[in-house]
């Protein structure tokens, strides 16, 4: 590794690889192992410091993956165990880390374990490692509570006994095929543990938790209508200002033992391995429990891709962030897309009024792509200037928008089926990233191979790397002087920031030590350069020294 520094995760840039549609080498229409490995140089060239894979293990795919059937080998579709070994070498060889996803909260209802737990019958050992229960009502045809799917519908179903008879139900806060586990059994605890191992003793750096807010249930399952908060709408139930700390199955205080349990392994290891969580919780102070010294190191900053283009919004989160985060000395990590929500691009090409979501349902109808991208260049200059580490979701270098008019019939995300086509889902986020301007795959795969596993747009090769390879202009290449700049630059990275005085309304600007500037200008009228500052690098052309609105500027002083 070119970086040996223990403390890597506190500054690192990392890049998401949504394997299933980043590069496809044998043509079936699925990403795969060996296009991530061919596309290695094109990390190196970005700027990256590690990669995050989304999960490459066995699975029936009904929630894109995140069904896993088998923690501990490789999905054959995408390659085998030795292939995936040998990318994790030629990732180091090329000083890049690897972190992989692992799905805590719930099996595939094709693990080894759950049809055990069906095939054994009510009260076996093997249905204590999930959550099943007796229903309600004289016949017991009634579920046990009330709590509901985050994909719509009842989060609980019920199973048929093997003499054919009605049984019990299980409990699935996703899809049905994701049934989960009871995190108060002994055996969920070692096999996790020994999962974590497997893949750290293959060379992984790290892993990214996923719903690491949830995992523990309150015991006894009380229904959830009882709490104060529970008339609001499901969506608005984990978003800032909703204090939701009496969740029964979200952001419990159990789990934060769980992931105590989940340090010691990692830092048995020599560097020590890390961990980055996906948290969604209702505001930076319960974030921060997660980031103490003996429990995760890292965890994305939702509230920040969730925040509207303004700048006030957008300062109050930033200082609230550093705040907390800097409580229990662990570094903010800045996010603006991800595999589970609309492209940034997309979110920021409409009006902003009122709005903090995430969601493309959340926000007007009408698009300006072309503010979009000014903005989406904006708001990344932004992001790498900020203390701390980020995330960047493949395809956002391109300035990939989303895919909004995917056919109904092509639409694969359980949401679409379980909200009775009320919810399209993740899936326009999703499509496979365009390589080349030629059809039919746009270099996601070759030619004369399959039809990606998501229909790509016309409009796809617009946005298709080899059209922005040394463009100056290009959204590509400012992804790759930003991330350049931030390496070299001493003051970029984790550390602390100073806001700057007598800025115009719609407008703000930090100070970094030593001799950097940056100034952001989301709204205001050009705003003049200060006296002394030197322009390094610029989201968009400034205008007679001043900046414009949607517009970042890097600066030396």
């Amino acid at each position: 590794m070119s970086d040996d520094r223990r403390d890597w995760w506190r500054h690192a840039v990392i890049y998401q690889v949504y394997i299933r549609s980043f590069a496809d080498a044998d043509g079936d229409g699925l990403g795969d192992i060996a296009g991530l490995r061919s596309k290695l140089d094109h990390l190196v060239s970005l700027g990256v410091d590690a990669i995050w894979i989304n999960p490459w293990y066995p699975s029936p795919f009904a929630d894109a993956g995140y069904d896993v059937s088998d923690y501990r080998a490789i999905e054959p579709r995408f390659g085998t165990l030795e292939a995936a070994t040998e990318l994790i070498a030629a990732a180091h060889d090329r000083g890049v880390r690897v972190l992989l996803d692992i799905v805590p909260n719930h099996t595939s209802d094709q693990h080894v374990w759950f049809q055990q737990a069906l095939a054994a019958g009510p009260g076996s050992p093997e249905r204590e490692r999930y959550v099943f229960r007796d229903g309600l009502g004289p016949n017991g045809d009634e579920r046990p509570n009330d709590w509901q799917s985050a994909f719509h519908g009842p989060a609980w179903t019920r199973v048929v006994e093997a003499d054919g008879t009605p049984g019990q139900w299980y409990l699935h806060l996703f899809a049905p095929e994701q049934p989960d586990l009871n995190w108060h059994h002994p055996d969920v605890h070692a096999d996790f543990l020994e999962t974590l191992r497997f893949w750290f003793d293959r060379g992984v750096d790290g892993f990214r938790i996923d719903v690491a807010h949830s995992l523990v249930k309150e015991e006894g399952l009380p229904d959830i209508a009882a709490r104060s908060w529970a008339t609001l709408p499901f969506r608005l139930q984990s978003i800032p200002g909703v204090h939701q700390t009496d969740h029964p199955h979200w952001d419990r205080d159990e789990v934060h033992e769980i992931y105590r349990e989940w340090r010691r392994v990692a830092d048995a290891y020599d560097p020590p391995r890390i961990f980055v969580a996906e948290a969604w919780v209702p505001d930076p102070s319960r974030i921060a429990r997660y980031l103490r010294a003996d429990e995760l190191h890292t965890a994305f900053n939702f509230d920040f891709l969730r925040c509207p283009w303004s700048a006030d919004q957008l300062r109050t989160v930033i200082d609230d962030t550093l705040i907390e985060h800097r409580a229990v000395g662990a570094p903010a990590t800045w996010v603006l897309s991800n595999h589970d929500v609309a492209r940034h691009v997309s979110r920021l090409a409409r009006s902003q009024e009122g709005v903090r979501g995430h969601h493309l349902r959340d926000l007007a109808a009408d698009a300006d792509l072309s503010l979009g991208l000014r903005r989406a260049r904006a708001a990344a200059l932004l992001m790498f200037a900020l203390p701390g580490s980020c995330y960047v979701y493949q395809g956002e270098e391109f300035g990939l928008p989303e895919v909004e008019d995917l056919p109904d019939e092509a639409l694969q995300d359980p949401t679409w089926e379980r909200s009775g086509h009320t919810d399209r889902g993740r899936d326009g986020c999703r499509v496979p990233i365009p390589w080349s301007d030629s059809p039919p795959t746009f270099g996601f795969g070759p030619d004369h191979g399959n039809a990606p596993w998501l229909p790509q747009p016309a409009w796809f090769g617009e946005f298709a790397a080899s059209g922005q390879e040394g463009v100056a202009s290009s959204m590509l290449e400012l992804y790759r002087a930003g991330l350049a700049m931030r390496r070299a630059e001493p003051a970029l990275g984790d550390g602390e920031m100073a806001w700057s005085p007598s800025m115009p309304d719609g407008a703000f600007a930090f100070t970094r030590e030593p001799g950097f500037a940056c100034l952001v200008n989301v709204s205001a009228s050009p705003v003049p350069v200060p006296d002394g500052w030197e322009l390094l690098l610029a989201s968009g052309p400034l205008t007679d020294g001043t900046v414009p609105a949607d517009t970042t500027a890097w600066f030396r002083r």
